[in-house]
């Protein structure tokens, strides 16, 4: 795939169509609403330092946590947001985030901090800088998913890394372009052998018995991928026994970074 291949993939997507058309939108209503440049341009800013963070807490303590599965009402929204991405992190179509989820974070987020610093053009300027921060992260998203090898060797980093995040192990690695708290907070790790491969990396722990106790998203899907090695199971087949499974049985009570 070329720069050229990877460029119409991602403006071929609604939800990046829909980012810039609502980014303009802001910025028209921050020069119509704006009294003051400074406190504006900070509320852009301050968004935009924000958004790692916020992305961070979001995917490591929201889309990787196991209670959205176990509720009918989000199950389906789970397994379109996150687990369906996961289970085959090279599908375009489960790459981007999904609207019905992305924009009401984005504005609940953005909108009162930069209201706080700026005023009403301070929440437009805020909503614009993440929406055009989201759109940054989601094309490079795109590189490291699709297949298209990163000519500079900061974006061939942020692909590795992220990589080990989808094929190695999901305890680590939370961030997309930026580590920086992954770093702080204990969760980065820059080479496979730093921790043992997990057997939860594909499914983000709705295995097989899981799926047994709250079958929603297995019967969304028709089948799931579990254990490690990616093999897939379906609602009514019979689960295999712990010699077979292995590390799978029981991973969840494993302490991060040791082997189970």
């Amino acid at each position: 795939m070329t720069m050229r291949d990877l460029v119409a993939a991602y403006v071929s997507h609604y939800a990046v169509a829909a980012y810039f058309l609502l980014a303009g939108i802001s910025i028209g209503l921050t020069i119509t609403w704006m009294t003051a440049l400074l406190p504006t341009l900070a509320a852009a800013a301050v968004a935009v330092v924000a958004y790692p963070v916020v992305w961070y807490a979001l995917h490591r303590w929201v889309l990787h946590s196991r209670l959205l599965y176990r509720w009918k009402a989000t199950a389906k929204m789970w397994k379109r947001i996150h687990f369906d991405h996961h289970q085959d992190p090279h599908n375009l179509g489960v790459l981007f985030g999904a609207l019905y989820t992305t924009l009401p974070t984005l504005a609940l987020v953005a909108g009162p901090l930069g209201y706080l610093i700026g005023g009403m053009a301070g929440a437009a300027s805020a909503l614009a800088a993440a929406l055009l921060t989201t759109c940054f992260y989601e094309f490079c998203h795109s590189a490291q998913h699709l297949n298209y090898r990163p000519k500079s060797k900061m974006m061939q980093e942020m692909k590795r890394l992220h990589l080990l995040h989808h094929f190695h192990s999901e305890q680590g690695n939370h961030g997309i372009t930026n580590f920086v708290t992954d770093r702080l907070l204990g969760t980065y790790y820059g080479k496979a052998r730093d921790l043992p491969k997990s057997a939860t990396v594909f499914n983000l722990g709705y295995d097989e018995r899981e799926a047994e106790k709250y079958p929603w998203v297995a019967e969304l899907s028709g089948s799931i991928r579990t254990g490690g090695d990616g093999r897939r199971w379906q609602p009514g087949e019979p689960i295999v026994g712990a010699e077979a499974v292995g590390a799978d049985l029981g991973y969840s009570d494993t302490p991060r970074g040791q082997a189970a």
